[in-house]
């Protein structure tokens, strides 16, 4: 199921979705009896991205405050994989499913996939370090590849922000391509950009395709339906959230306006 999307990948673009969760059992702002809308609704949000044509669904938590390191509290881990679980068993097998436990879990995430049925992972920080919110966010690419190939999920595949929404590398300056090639080097399968200017945005993957063609790039956001056929252009897929939200980011997902992006998508050829 996982080499599916990266071997669709280059061939035609892949759309995946965002199922946002609200926040998780162990975290601080978890509201007791709140669980139990949040797995039926992330249930609702993938049946509707998979009967809108999306290729997949990315399941992300959404909280007020994260840990910094990579960890993540036993019961939130718990929940997460639950939802995982009863998406794999609603959705058809080639529906593809991502995990992304926020804000750098990687180890968490990928023991999620494992167990769960999902497919790959996106990474916030798999190189590098990035300046956030709650403080630096630093990547342990041994120590989670090395959990990686110990529980045996060599196969849930990476795809590694290396400028986008959520990271931004910090110290000595890097291109962006340069960033890029540092990620395939720790063992990304794919990388995300993210930027509101389309000219940058645009320019971003033009900078990664001309020293890593064979490299997929992914859009981490920024795209809708009026600007997708040029954002995409180039692109070899996206993680689409607000525009498939038509009540605004972070409330329930609408097939239709899945059906309608997709359309523009296969006009892309």
């Amino acid at each position: 199921m996982a080499d599916r999307i990266f071997s669709d990948l280059g061939k035609k673009k892949t759309i995946i979705g965002m199922v946002h969760l609200g926040a998780m059992p162990g975290t601080p702002f978890y509201e007791e009896g709140s669980y139990e809308a949040t797995f039926e609704r992330a249930l609702r949000d993938a049946k509707a991205l998979e009967e809108g044509g999306a290729a997949g669904c990315l399941i992300q938590t959404v909280e007020r405050v994260y840990p910094t390191k990579d960890e993540a509290d036993y019961a939130r881990v718990v929940g997460v994989g639950n939802i995982v679980r009863a998406v794999a068993q609603a959705t058809r097998p080639d529906f593809q499913i991502g995990v992304q436990i926020m804000t750098n879990a990687l180890q968490a995430s990928v023991a999620v996939a494992k167990v769960s049925g999902g497919s790959f992972l996106r990474c916030f920080a798999l190189v590098g370090q990035s300046l956030s919110p709650w403080g630096m966010i630093e990547a342990r690419p041994v120590e989670f590849l090395r959990y990686r190939k110990t529980i045996g999920a060599t196969n849930v595949k990476l795809i590694a922000e290396v400028d986008g929404m959520h990271f931004k590398w910090y110290g000595e300056e890097k291109s962006v391509a340069e960033v890029a090639r540092t990620a395939v080097q720790a063992g990304a399968d794919a990388v995300e950009v993210a930027h509101a200017d389309e000219e940058t945005n645009l320019k971003q993957i033009h900078d990664i395709k001309k020293a890593l063609p064979n490299l997929p790039v992914i859009l981490g956001g920024y795209t809708n339906h009026d600007n997708a056929a040029r954002r995409l252009a180039k692109a070899d897929g996206a993680f689409v959230g607000s525009a498939f939200e038509p009540a605004g980011w972070g409330t329930s997902i609408d097939k239709n306006a899945v059906r309608d992006y997709m359309e523009i998508v296969r006009s892309l050829g």
